[in-house]
């Protein structure tokens, strides 16, 4: 069976996409076609006009849900590291090291390495490590799944500003309907394997927004929209795992 069956998908240039779908709906396979680090058996793939085929776009910067700082280097060095292998001049990578560190809150801790690091801040290195790239499309894979529900919210707090002030395209993979709602200017909700879009929620969320947005009355409809959608799905896939699961 495909991961994914027919999807069509044009992200506006400028907005915060999310992904949400039930368990093994094919979300990180769209993310890994998106990015490039996968071929679709069919259809196409395009950025800023071009065909994506087989390697990650220049301007597509991708963070994954899993620490994947180097933990031999400091944080100035992880940060770094890419620029390092692109051949830029030192000069060069330090003012854009130094600005993204800044931007995410880890000036102080230049010196540091990762096991002197909160699971956020490591998290806020992995991505500071892409900003210096200048990534004008953002893709994140669950970059938030393994923090608790409050720093999850702040880390949100957090994207949404570099979102506003780096003026990139984001698209987000994640579980959490309120994450995909708090953030979002659209919600793509995923059917079960093979996976298509069932729907396509406008959150309708002015561009200033923050956490705070959760107590609001309107935040509770935009999830009840998107549970009502996936509820099914997820029965579904959860009655798919167990029948397989029999011998």
């Amino acid at each position: 069976m495909h991961a994914l069956g027919p999807l069509d998908l044009d992200l506006r240039r400028g907005e915060f996409f999310s992904v949400v779908g039930p368990s093994g709906c094919g979300k990180s396979t769209l993310l890994d076609v998106l990015g490039g680090l996968a071929v679709p058996t069919a259809g196409t793939v395009e950025f800023e006009g071009q065909p994506v085929a087989g390697k990650v776009p220049d301007g597509v910067g991708i963070v994954f849900q899993e620490d994947a700082s180097f933990p031999w280097l400091s944080v100035y060095d992880n940060a770094a590291f890419g620029l390092r292998r692109a051949g830029l001049p030192e000069t060069e990578i330090r003012e854009r090291v130094e600005h993204a560190l800044s931007f995410m809150g880890l000036r102080g801790f230049v010196k540091a390495y990762p096991a002197q690091l909160s699971g956020g801040m490591r998290q806020r290195l992995c991505i500071a490590r892409t900003l210096v790239t200048r990534p004008r499309l953002l893709l994140l894979d669950e970059p938030f799944g393994a923090l608790d529900q409050q720093t999850r919210l702040l880390m949100g707090d957090e994207l949404l500003k570099l979102w506003r002030d780096t003026g990139a395209t984001i698209l987000l993979i994640t579980h959490a309907l309120d994450e995909a709602a708090m953030l979002s200017d659209r919600v793509g909700v995923m059917s079960a394997r093979p996976g298509v879009f069932l729907d396509l929620v406008d959150t309708g969320w002015p561009r200033e927004r923050d956490s705070t947005i959760v107590a609001q009355e309107s935040f509770g409809r935009v999830t009840g929209r998107l549970w009502s959608t996936l509820r099914a799905e997820s029965l579904k896939s959860l009655a798919s795992g167990q029948a397989a699961a029999v011998p």
